[in-house]
Parts: structure tokens; C-alpha cells; sequence
């Protein structure tokens, strides 16, 4: 079993900046890959960002591409989303979720509980 709890949500101005947390307890950390989505009101959770096991590779959903960084500290069992040039369209449930690979929801066997993040045009 894996626990993941989120921290770092918050309200922020279009065009600023947030980081999220997810510290993870439980399985040995670096034993499996991480991920973060998000969703919105009345949409789908859909994938924002995944990292492998060791942090040398990510993925990131086209639409946070060059603004949203994944990255983990296997030390400290956290994974982090430092997200920059804050949207509106970036308003959403953000979620951190473990032990998987891809782009879908299903992909995935571990979830937080969710940070509100709301952008303010």
C-alpha cells in the first residue's frame, strides 16, 4: 500500500507561480513511478505530468509543456510540481498519484486526497 498526501494549493494570480508537494508513505519510494493530474468542474481528471523511478525521465501533458516541472527527491519520499505562468485554464483538483506509467487515470493504482489550485485572471 501506498499513502500520498498533497500540500501547496492555493489561490494565485494569472501568471504566477505554485508548487505543489506529495509526500508519499508506505512501499519503498523509489520503487515506482509518480504522476500528477488535474480536474476541473464538470471535466474528466486528465494527466498533467509523470516521473519514472529515478527522476531521469518525464512526461508532461502538451498544455503545461515548458511551464510545469515534475521532479522527486527519493530521499525525502516527495514528488513536487512547480508550475509557472499560471492560467485560468489551470484552475482545477490537482492530484498525486503513484505506482504507474501513462497518460490515463486507470494507468495508475495510488491517489491523494487533491489540492484546489484556483488562478485569478
Amino acid at each position: 500500500q501506498v499513502q500520498l498526501v498533497e500540500s501547496g494549493g492555493g489561490l494565485v494570480q494569472s501568471g504566477g507561480s505554485l508548487r505543489l508537494s506529495c509526500a508519499a508513505s508506505g512501499r519503498t519510494f523509489s520503487a515506482y513511478g509518480m504522476g500528477w493530474f488535474r480536474q476541473a468542474p464538470g471535466q474528466e481528471r486528465s494527466f498533467v505530468a509523470g516521473i519514472n523511478r529515478s527522476g531521469s525521465s518525464t512526461y508532461y501533458a502538451d498544455s503545461v509543456k515548458g511551464r510545469f516541472t515534475i521532479s522527486r527527491d527519493n530521499a525525502k519520499n516527495t514528488v513536487y510540481l512547480q508550475m509557472n505562468t499560471l492560467k485560468s485554464e489551470d484552475t482545477a483538483v490537482y492530484y498525486c498519484t503513484g505506482d504507474g506509467w501513462g497518460r490515463g487515470p486507470s494507468s495508475w493504482n495510488y491517489w491523494g486526497q487533491g489540492t484546489q489550485v484556483t488562478v485569478s485572471s
